[in-house]
């Protein structure tokens, strides 16, 4: 039985997948005209007005969230109550999003002459593109399926998840033709990890002055380890007399070498350290130290100047001290 209802599930996820897929395949110029509206609506302070009726509007209002924390202003309007004052959001100048599988939803229509006398714009999310709602909008984007992953075939799935990645396709496409950057994002989410990594610099976290273990090439590994020692560190950073960065000895350097030969004391650093070790300068966020990290599976990040100079360094401990981890 607990097989069966795995391969049930399965059967779930590749209907919904084929259907993505399907969705990416018919991606046309009105996905771009969308994206363009949108922009230009934006652009001139108006707002995106996103409705939807039952299921569609549950995803109105995750489409209108990852909008607004991508600093697209949105709201979410419901259609009954808008017919009975909450139309009064909707400014003149502003965009509207309308989600209606069908199309021909009551409350839908009822509401849509009213978004025609006040919207810039009205944008569609619909799987028939020859309803009503198609025909009174100014973009038209298919989410058309052609099979719900309900095994009954009458529950909104595909349907709601084609609905669904395309509003995160609209809002992500939208946020790169806006010009919108980590720090932007940052100013919206300055709580919990994601706000740390985003609003934290490198030179907020790096291990500085006393705390740095730095050494020159010259020294031996006798040294390098009370370095370590002195500043409860992984690494010593080498540098020349000028400070500038000639290498990094780390203690998984040591442990290798000491395998090697157990009588390593006397060794030169430059023997054994990394040269042209991966940097980072000090103005960059912490978000993009965690990013260099893990792609180079590394524990250790020397910290640098415009100069190239040597003036910190950044452990993983030190990430997840601060907590942006």
């Amino acid at each position: 039985m607990d097989d069966e209802f795995i391969t049930q599930a399965k059967s779930v996820l590749q209907t919904e997948i084929d259907e993505l897929a399907s969705l990416a395949a018919r991606l046309g110029p009105e996905f771009s005209c969308a994206v363009k509206t949108l922009r230009e609506g934006l652009a001139q302070r108006g707002k995106i007005i996103v409705i939807g009726v039952g299921k569609s509007e549950n995803i109105a209002t995750k489409i209108a969230a990852t909008l607004n924390s991508t600093g697209a202003p949105t709201v979410v309007l419901n259609c009954q109550n808008a017919l009975h004052g909450d139309l009064g959001i909707l400014a003149q100048g502003d965009i509207v999003l309308a989600l209606s599988y069908s199309g021909e939803t009551t409350e839908l229509l009822n509401l849509l002459p009213h978004l025609k006398g006040r919207a810039a714009a009205i944008i569609a999310f619909t799987g028939k593109p020859n309803s009503a709602l198609a025909t009174n909008s100014d973009v038209v984007l298919d989410v058309s399926v052609e099979t719900e992953a309900c095994p009954l075939n009458l529950a909104p799935t595909s349907s709601t998840t084609n609905m669904l990645a395309l509003g995160d396709a609209l809002a992500m496409v939208l946020l790169q033709a806006r010009g919108f950057q980590a720090e932007d994002f940052a100013q919206l989410h300055p709580n919990g990890s994601l706000g740390r990594q985003l609003l934290t610099r490198v030179t907020d976290i790096m291990r500085q002055g006393d705390q740095l273990a730095r050494i020159q090439p010259t020294d031996t590994i006798a040294t390098a380890l009370d370095a370590m020692k002195q500043c409860k560190a992984g690494a010593v950073v080498a540098t020349d007399e000028q400070g500038l960065l000639q290498g990094i000895f780390t203690h998984g350097d040591f442990v290798r070498a000491y395998q090697e030969d157990r009588d390593i004391a006397d060794h030169l650093i430059r023997d054994h350290m990394t040269p042209n070790p991966i940097t980072i300068q000090g103005d960059k966020l912490a978000a993009e130290a965690v990013h260099v990290l893990e792609k180079n599976r590394i524990d250790e990040i020397v910290v640098i100047d415009a100069g190239q100079k040597v003036v910190g360094l950044v452990d993983v401990q030190d990430l997840s001290r601060a907590q942006i981890f």
